[in-house]
């Protein structure tokens, strides 16, 4: 009879669906349906894992299976894989200090990390943990423009080597199943403090002793009265500048002297005018499902966007990668790097830093493994030559 294993010896887990059952299991349902829900019908969220199931590999025998090349020159750095992890917010509901976990977690691995503008830990705290991590910012548009120089100032002076301006989250999508666990706005309805009860692990982990944790790299600019969790929430909210527009991101690049990605992007003519303003990337993304349903899933706007862009700015792309498989698909397609969200939470759910490690190899094994079956040599081999579709019998 199929289980999955859902003890501590994280050897056991053979694939981010198993680090993620475990996930749901320790986590009480309030925060899991933060974590893996999405807008609305969850349309969108579904066609995430649709897409990549729609495309099939090919693949060539006799071919010797060495180590296949999976480095990767990108940005102006070498990484030995081509993923990284993304930035993700209000980890701390999952495992205290996840932010660090996960940060320390890719630079063992030498794999750039992402912290959000409203992530727990700040910039300061990350670079304290993890001295060597290729440290990257997603930076969300703030309505004060004093707010916005200082986090820029902060992240220049933390060696941030790439900033990721988000476009696509100005206005929140409608998450309504997540809403449905409050009785009022962060106000968890009585069904759910139950459900809190039931997951002692999680309150002993969390909670204890200072309860849900703020978003550090804010606190400073939080009024002091707010400097809660519910106040840090209030407080992006009120501050998060819905007017963002071509100029202001214009502006931002010429006053920010490193590497700059707009992130989410799912509109070829989009992807041109990030190239004609001189960004460096794109991170075509439709926030893991959870802004507007019905769009695009990622893959299938990455297959838009390459055939015009590759080769003029860098070509991220993230949600829905579960498999190495998923990432050799989306090279194959036209992409520079991947960019792992839920993969990597599931791990530091589990398990801290040993978690998030376990996911980031086992999506490394599942890479290489994929290469070596299919007969290819590297991922710069890599090409649409590689993929069936349906018309070639792939449904």
């Amino acid at each position: 009879m199929r289980n999955y294993y859902c003890g501590g010896d994280l050897l056991r887990y053979h694939s981010i669906a198993e680090l993620a059952a475990t996930a749901r299991r320790r986590l009480p349902y309030f925060a899991w349906e933060y974590l893996e829900g999405g807008a609305e019908q969850e349309w969108t969220l579904r066609r995430n894992r649709a897409a990549f199931g729609a495309w099939g590999l090919q693949s060539r025998t006799l071919v010797p299976a060495h180590p296949p090349a999976t480095r990767r020159q990108l940005l102006g750095q070498e990484t030995p894989l081509p993923f990284g992890i993304a930035p993700t917010g209000y980890n701390g509901m999952l495992f205290p200090d996840a932010d660090l976990h996960l940060a320390r977690a890719a630079a063992q691995r030498g794999l750039p990390f992402g912290l959000s503008t409203v992530s727990n830990a700040s910039l300061e705290e990350v670079r304290a943990a993890a001295p060597d991590v290729n440290l990257w910012f997603q930076l969300y548009p703030m309505r004060d423009p004093s707010i916005q120089s200082d986090l820029l100032a902060r992240a220049e002076s933390q060696g941030v080597s790439t900033l990721l301006m988000t476009s696509d989250a100005s206005t929140l999508g409608n998450r309504e199943w997540d809403r449905r666990n409050f009785a009022r706005p962060r106000q968890l309805s009585w069904r759910n403090k139950l459900d809190v009860l039931r997951h002692p692990g999680w309150l002993r982990r969390v909670m204890w002793p200072k309860g849900l944790p703020i978003m550090g790299n804010l606190a400073p600019y939080i009024p002091a009265a707010e400097r809660n969790a519910l106040g840090s929430m209030q407080f992006v909210s009120r501050q998060m500048d819905t007017l963002l527009d071509w100029d202001k991101l214009a502006r931002l690049r010429d006053g920010w002297h490193g590497r700059l990605l707009l992130k989410g992007v799912l509109h070829p003519d989009d992807a041109e005018r990030a190239a004609a303003l001189g960004l460096d990337g794109i991170v075509i993304t439709n926030h893991g499902g959870r802004q507007l349903d019905g769009a695009s899933s990622s893959l299938e706007a990455l297959a838009r966007i390459a055939p015009r862009l590759r080769g003029r700015l860098a070509l991220l792309l993230d949600s829905g990668i579960r498999r190495g498989s998923d990432v050799v698909k989306a090279l194959a397609l036209g992409a520079d790097m991947v960019l792992l969200g839920r993969a990597t939470l599931y791990g530091v759910a589990v398990a801290g830093e040993a978690g998030a490690g376990r996911a980031l190899d086992l999506l490394a094994d599942e890479l290489r493994l994929a290469l070596n079956l299919m007969g290819c040599p590297g991922i710069d081999a890599l090409s649409h030559d590689w993929l069936l579709d349906a018309e070639e019998g792939w449904t």
